[in-house]
């Protein structure tokens, strides 16, 4: 079962930039569990989302590059939950995004599109996502919860973007109880 199944769903992101959230959360920290262990499983990852044709083989190089860009791209959901920015980590994604080429293209309607093929080419598709997200607002309001090792993707559907955690009765919860812990300690 993929990992995104495997975890209650936690407020689904607007539209395709759920697909960006799906692939973040290809990874469940908190149980240890991974959908894309492998090139042959980010292949098929891939696949499965329409973003790679099923014959495609991907390589190492090319599964190391997903990896850079999704731990990019939880280092910088971290950054919009108040956590420093992982430069390291940006980097990776950076150098990663360079060679997921996006072009503008005019049919029908302006628009971000890939201008590589294969996982360079499915990795543009998500960073097209990405950067529409930006452009309409959305982007701020994806995170990645705030209790370690958890670092799951949600949406913040809260009305002041406050959220910090993916689930309050889990996470949350744990959460609090560390921080009164540490409070009774202190005190």
């Amino acid at each position: 079962m993929p990992v995104a199944e495997t975890q209650p769903e936690k407020k689904a992101a607007p539209g395709r930039l759920e697909l960006v959230r799906a692939f973040v959360n290809s990874v469940d920290y908190f149980d240890d569990e991974e959908d894309i262990g492998d090139s042959r499983a980010l292949g098929q990852w891939l696949a499965e989302r329409e973003l790679l044709a099923k014959s495609y083989e991907p390589t190492q190089a090319e599964f190391r590059r997903a990896i850079d860009v999704r731990e990019g791209l939880r280092a910088v959901l971290l950054s919009h939950n108040g956590y420093g920015l992982d430069d390291e980590a940006v980097g990776r994604l950076d150098r990663a995004a360079a060679k997921a080429t996006l072009g503008v293209h005019f049919t029908p309607e302006p628009s971000l599109e890939p201008c590589s093929e294969g996982v360079d080419g499915a990795l543009a598709q998500l960073l097209a996502l990405v950067a529409a997200a930006r452009a309409d607002g959305n982007w701020d309001r994806m995170k990645a919860c705030a209790h370690d090792p958890c670092a799951w993707a949600f949406y913040d559907q809260s009305k002041n973007r406050s959220k910090r955690w993916c689930r309050m009765d889990t996470c949350g919860n744990i959460e609090k109880a560390r921080a009164h812990r540490a409070r009774q300690k202190a005190g």
